[in-house]
């Protein structure tokens, strides 16, 4: 197998987490509109959970996208 060809397939590889990111996301916002639909006063506690998870959350997405990239490019 040729390097480059290896190096397409690592970079394909360290995508295939985005898809667990990608449900985790939607979860994160389900959940949250559920809070707030049921409890419309706590959605001012509910922000901070919810801005933290969120973005600790796409952290990982982009921390993924990085290394797949580096793989692809440099790697």
């Amino acid at each position: 197998m040729e390097i480059e060809a290896v190096r397409l397939l690592a970079g394909a590889l360290a995508l295939l987490p985005l898809f667990g990111i990608g449900l985790a996301l939607g979860n994160i916002f389900s959940s949250y509109n559920e809070a707030v639909g049921r409890n419309p006063n706590a959605a001012e506690i509910l922000d901070k959970k919810y801005f933290l998870a969120f973005a600790l959350t796409e952290a990982l997405a982009i921390f993924c996208l990085l290394i797949a990239l580096y793989l692809v490019f440099v790697g």
